[in-house]
Order: C-alpha cells, then structure tokens, then sequence
C-alpha cells in the first residue's frame, strides 16, 4: 500500500522539482524555506489533494501549518479522511 506521504512526495518530485530525484526531500523539509512550492504551486497541490483523496480543502485550511511538508500533509489530509 502506497501512503499519502509517498504519493505526495512522487506528485512534488514529478511537478514540482522537474523529475529531479536528487533533491533531499525529507519528511520534514519546508516547501516554502526550501523554494520548492511558491503559492501557485499550493493551489495545483491542493488540487491534487482534493482530487486524489476525495476532500476539501477550505480556504482556511491553506496554511503552512497544514501543507508545508510531506509530513504535514499527510497528517492533514489523514485528518480530513477521518472526518468523512
């Protein structure tokens, strides 16, 4: 079973870093520090999101705290499943 964050990490890897694997992309490693998503880049993730996992992503919901990280989002979006 693939989990949330490796698909995450394959959707960042092919769209946003070009296919370049060679980038160090850790669990914990800040989108936004590291210039990896600029916020156009959030809007085609949450849309990902959205259509990968079934949910809705509220405007509210668009922040660091939730999206800037593999790891984050996997919480996030684990959270928002749970929820129905």
């Amino acid at each position: 079973m693939v989990t949330i964050e490796a698909q995450v990490r394959q959707f960042v890897i092919e769209n946003f870093l070009f296919g370049r694997s060679d980038v160090m992309l850790n669990g914990d490693t800040s989108f936004l520090e590291s210039r990896i998503i600029d916020s156009t880049g959030v809007l085609e993730l949450v849309n990902f999101l959205e259509t990968t996992y079934g949910i809705e992503v509220e405007e509210e919901e668009m922040d660091p705290a939730n999206l800037d990280s593999l790891e984050r989002i996997a919480t996030f979006v684990g959270k928002k499943q749970a929820r129905g």
